[in-house]
């Protein structure tokens, strides 16, 4: 019988939700650089906030998304991408 790897999901529904989130956070980032460019040729009054409110919103999204995914693990207890790598335990030997 074959095993999961541990990070492979193998509920059809949790797999889905977490493909139409990352397609939403994709979609959403797009958007973000477009209205980042349409700002930035535009001079309009108001533009140069907008700019500045698209660029912040293009890095904090995806931090946002992090951190959710972070805590969503944490309370949960599964292991996400978002958690640190486990160290490598050096080997006790004593020569």
């Amino acid at each position: 019988m074959k095993q999961a790897h541990k990070n492979e999901i193998t509920n059809p529904k949790t797999r889905r939700a977490r493909q139409i989130g990352a397609l939403i956070c994709v979609v959403l980032l797009v958007l973000l650089y477009v209205a980042t460019l349409i700002f930035a040729i535009l001079d309009f009054e108001g533009s140069d906030q907008l700019f500045a409110a698209c660029l912040m919103a293009t890095v904090g999204l995806p931090i946002l998304l992090w951190i959710y995914i972070w805590v969503y693990g944490k309370y949960t207890g599964k292991h996400t991408l978002a958690d640190a790598p486990e160290a490598e335990k050096p080997d006790q030997k004593s020569f």
